[in-house]
């Protein structure tokens, strides 16, 4: 996985192609929200039912083997005090394509950029506007070489 790198407020984002389009690293997003343990904000935004509900639909509209039945237990759980789901739980029980893991110093959770712009509005609305901006800029200017 080759990565690239944007800054956004002066935070550095890691993002990188994969077959499905681009993903933005969340851990890289995280950090803004909480520097020394950035894996923490990710896994209490996928505590959510919406955060929940807007993965589901998403790996259903581009995925054609998302588990629906799994998703379904895992939509019925979210938002109680007691339901906690990690990244690799959610990708390895639903066989979801919308994000991507790695272990490791140079590891994080990745995320195809629809999804990734969803939690960047989680983490703060002024720093997805500007993710999206710049984001879009370099890819503006990939186009035009």
């Amino acid at each position: 996985m080759t990565k690239n790198k944007i800054i956004v407020l002066d935070t550095v984002v890691s993002f990188t192609r994969v077959e499905k389009g681009d993903f933005i690293s969340l851990t890289d997003i995280a950090r803004v929200k909480n520097p020394d343990e950035p894996k923490d904000v990710v896994k209490n935004w996928l505590r959510s039912r919406s955060t929940i509900e807007f993965l589901g639909l998403w790996e259903k509209i581009n995925n054609p083997d998302f588990k629906g039945v799994e998703f379904d237990a895992f939509k019925a759980q979210a938002g109680s005090n007691s339901f906690t789901l990690s990244p690799s739980k959610w990708i390895d029980t639903t066989a979801a394509i919308g994000l991507k893991t790695s272990a490791g110093r140079a590891g994080g959770t990745f995320a195809h950029k629809d999804i990734a712009f969803e939690f960047a509005s989680w983490v703060s609305a002024e720093f997805k506007l500007y993710l999206i901006k710049e984001f879009q800029r370099l890819k503006d200017e990939e186009n035009s070489t």
